[in-house]
This record gives structure tokens, sequence and C-alpha cells, in this order.
């Protein structure tokens, strides 16, 4: 194998024409030169020099690499100087996976602040649902995944599951509890608290496949299968329905703060139904300088305020 500070010195030598001049322009001695070209002409199994008295040549051999030699470390340097800037943060690219209650709250404070603090960062984002973001992540198609999983009750039994991310760097962020949506003019729209069992009878907005499957779940608990008249992945479609007054819905509150709730009332449900909010990512990219102030500036983001 061909060892950079061998080129450098091959190409000292060539320039020079001895091992004591190149040793004075490197810095280093005349035997630690010869030493080095004897292991550089190791590695490649053929000659380098031709030395005849006190006059060195290169061979063909010798020519050749001298002649790959500026473009191998001209390139070198360049890689060097670029992960020296993505390492101070001076350059360096993120790839960010969001699902959208996060993208348009805890997103765009944390990414403002990345940029004020280190410009010459990079941040894409794109939006997908957990377990797709998880996935995406693993696969090596993000750097970064904002991602949520409802608590399980006390008596649930701890079965693995898709959301298990044992494996994952695991950032926590914040939790955030489900609310309950109504109408303005809804029976129960003043009330502080109310069971959700109170909402048995009413016709129901669903959102996200995964939030949907809560919210079933939740129902069931109480003991009643909720009648889904509309289900969107959108939440300022839930909300504008709600508003309509075509049913209720619950929410997130971290979807609630991202829109505006017009003719549609919160309340608190009871018992409580929370998620976890977290920012993941693989061990080895935790330890990327642009990686880390990332989750740093998404924790900083999600503190309260």
């Amino acid at each position: 194998m061909i060892e950079a500070r061998h080129l450098r010195v091959l190409r000292a030598v060539a320039a020079t024409g001895s091992f004591s001049a190149a040793g004075r322009e490197l810095g280093c001695t005349q035997p630690a030169v010869s030493q080095q070209m004897k292991a550089l002409e190791a590695s490649v199994g053929t000659p380098l020099l031709v030395r005849t008295g006190r006059e060195m040549r290169l061979t063909q051999a010798g020519e050749a690499l001298v002649r790959h030699a500026s473009g191998i470390l001209a390139g070198l340097t360049a890689a060097e100087e670029e992960v020296a800037a993505i390492a101070g943060l001076r350059a360096g690219r993120v790839r960010l996976v969001s699902f959208p209650s996060g993208s348009s709250t805890l997103v765009p404070t944390a990414l403002a602040a990345l940029r004020a603090a280190h410009p010459g960062t990079r941040v894409s984002l794109e939006e997908a649902e957990p377990p797709e973001s998880v996935d995406k992540l693993r696969a090596g198609d993000c750097d970064v995944a904002l991602a949520f999983r409802y608590e399980r009750p006390a008596d649930a039994e701890r079965a693995p599951g898709p959301e298990e991310w044992d494996d994952l760097v695991v950032r926590p962020l914040l939790t955030d509890r489900l609310v309950g949506l109504v109408p303005e003019r809804h029976r129960l729209a003043a009330t502080g608290s109310v069971a959700i069992g109170d909402l048995a009878d009413e016709p129901w907005i669903a959102g996200c496949p995964r939030c949907r499957g809560q919210l079933v779940q939740v129902c069931e608990g109480a003991g009643f299968t909720p009648r889904i008249d509309f289900a969107t992945d959108d939440y300022p479609a839930v909300v504008g329905l709600v508003g309509a007054g075509l049913g209720v819905a619950v929410l997130p509150q971290l979807a609630v703060a991202s829109v505006r709730p017009r003719g549609a009332r919160t309340v608190t449900l009871e018992p409580a139904v929370r998620r976890e909010i977290v920012a993941l990512t693989l061990p080895d990219l935790a330890q990327v300088p642009a990686v880390a102030a990332t989750l740093g500036e998404l924790q900083r983001a999600a503190r309260p305020r």
C-alpha cells in the first residue's frame, strides 16, 4: 500500500535531486528520507531511484509515480481541508426527516438556531410518519429522524414492536398529551375535562394511520368503538372538519399548536393519553459534529418557554 507520506518524500527527492536536500525541505534527516524511500520501493515492488555516485535519477516507475503523486497529494489536501471544515461545523449536511406537526413546531426553531450558529451547515427536510421515518434512518436515507411513540398503558404487556429503538441513539424531546377537539357550540365545549367515553356517540374525525390506530385502541379501552366518518393525514383538515361541526377528534397538543383551531375548542381528555417525542440517529452518526449540533438544537427547541 502506498502511503501519502512516502509520496511526499519521493516528490521532494525528485525535485531536489538528493536525500539530504529532500530532508532539509521536509524538515527531517537524510537517514529518515532514505528509510522512507526504501519502504516505498518495498511497497511498489520495484526500484524508483537509480543512484550513480552523487547523482540520483528516477527510474521509469519512479517517473510514473511522481507524475501521479501531485494529483494524489492535491486530492488528499483538498479532502483534509473539507473534512476539517465539516468537523469544525464550517460545512456539512444533515438530512432530517420529521412528522408534520414536528415540522411545523419544533423544526423551524431548531433549524433557525442551527443556521445562526453554523451558517455553513446545510439541512434538508423531508416529512414521514414513524415507523417509515425510522426505517429511512436505518436504511441510510436520512441522518436524524424526528419520531414519536405512544405510552403503553400500565397494564399492557411489554412486548417488542416496530417502535422499538434499542439499536438507535434516542434523544428525548418532550411528552405530548392528546387533547379532545370539539365544535365550539358542542355541549362539552365549555367543560374543563372530558372522559373519552362521554364522546362515544359522536361522529369522529381521525388523523394519520398510526394516530387512528391509537384512537381506536383508547376508545375500545373505554368500552366503545368510534364511528369514524372522516380520516385525513392533514391536521388543518381535521380542525376544519371539527370546526364545521362534522364531528369530534383527538389530536396531540403539538398538532393543535401548529394550526389555528377556528370554530373548535380543545378539552382535556381523561384518562391522559400521551406520546413521547424523540430525535433519533444512528450511533456512528451521533459523533458527526453537524448531526450532534442538530440534535442539540432540537432539544433546545423542545424546552418549555
